[in-house]
């Protein structure tokens, strides 16, 4: 077993879990225990606008019914902020990190006006307004520069996910430089994510597959920040009945913590892992969740050949 592995599961605590949010809690757990490694909790509260009070609490009550309990105890965002601005801070004094006074309107004027007017995701490609003309002036936001820079930072991004295979992405032409602060002062996921994946040993990244699309930007500042890059591994994720990833916004309903083995077979299953007897009806609880966990570990290990590397 690699002893060295450290997971991670982060979920925002705008609500409560719901049935795609504990697919990737239990992958996460899974892939820690199929490593004899240490799976951890992460409250991604860096956006406080949109987090609700106490539901990180919450959350921690529903992964406990269901037996997943983390290793140490959960690291909250909000309460780091001096680091964030510390790793702002270097890439700024090494020139990689440029303020910005743009609005969305005016990202749309200028990609429209560089013929680049495409959207990916609802997100506009940034051109580089900032970076080209700002010259020192104050800026509300911060972004990373994504154009190679006193040669760091290669063009194009290559990695290999561990269920999605290779991937690849030109973060400078497919996304443009991002922000690492917002102008209303709170620091972007993006760099927050970056910072604590290297301040916990994060060595792999099981998450759903809507965040792959991250994955090239994060690999990118995390070479500007000269921290290691953890592997990854993004699940499928769970529709809703109108096609789209279950969410929050898209309705999606709380976990019935009055029935752990439902929840936690539903999830199995959309992981490929087989159910567990319907008998065993209390699979978050005592020696039952022990023995249904056990079967799904070693299941894992069967189906993903990850038994240490």
């Amino acid at each position: 077993m690699n002893s060295g592995y450290r997971g991670r599961f982060a979920p925002s605590p705008t609500g409560p879990l719901h049935a795609g949010s504990l697919v990737a809690a239990l992958a996460s757990w899974l892939d820690a225990r199929a490593h004899g490694g240490q799976w951890l909790v992460r409250m991604e509260d860096v956006d406080a606008p949109r987090c609700i009070d106490g539901m990180d609490a919450v959350i921690l009550v529903q992964l406990a019914a269901l037996g997943l309990v983390p290793d140490e105890a959960p690291v909250y965002q909000s309460t780091r902020a001096p680091h964030y601005q510390r790793a702002l801070d270097d890439l700024i004094q090494r020139g990689l990190a440029y303020p910005c006074r743009c609005s969305r309107k005016d990202i749309e004027a200028a990609s429209a006006a560089d013929g680049r007017a495409r959207v990916r995701g609802g997100e506009l490609v940034y051109p580089g307004t900032c970076r080209k003309s700002i010259h020192g002036k104050a800026g509300e936001a911060w972004r990373l520069r994504t154009d190679p820079v006193n040669d760091h930072g290669a063009p194009t991004i290559r990695w290999q996910d561990r269920r999605l295979g290779l991937q690849s992405q030109n973060v400078e032409q497919s996304v443009g430089d991002f922000p690492l602060k917002r102008a209303d002062g709170f620091f972007t996921y993006q760099l927050a994510v970056v910072v604590d994946d290297a301040a916990q040993g994060i060595t792999d990244v099981v998450r759903g597959e809507d965040l792959a699309d991250n994955t090239a930007r994060q690999i990118r500042l995390q070479q500007a920040l000269n921290v290691p890059t953890p592997r990854y591994f993004h699940v499928p994720l769970v529709l809703g009945e109108n096609g789209e990833k279950l969410s929050k916004q898209n309705g999606a309903a709380t976990l019935d913590l009055g029935s752990p083995a439902v929840a936690l077979n539903a999830a199995a299953s959309r992981l490929g892992l087989r159910c567990v007897a319907p008998g065993t009806a209390e699979i978050g609880k005592g020696d039952r969740a022990a023995d249904a966990f056990g079967a799904w570990v070693e299941e894992w290990r069967h189906l993903y050949n990850r038994t240490g590397d």
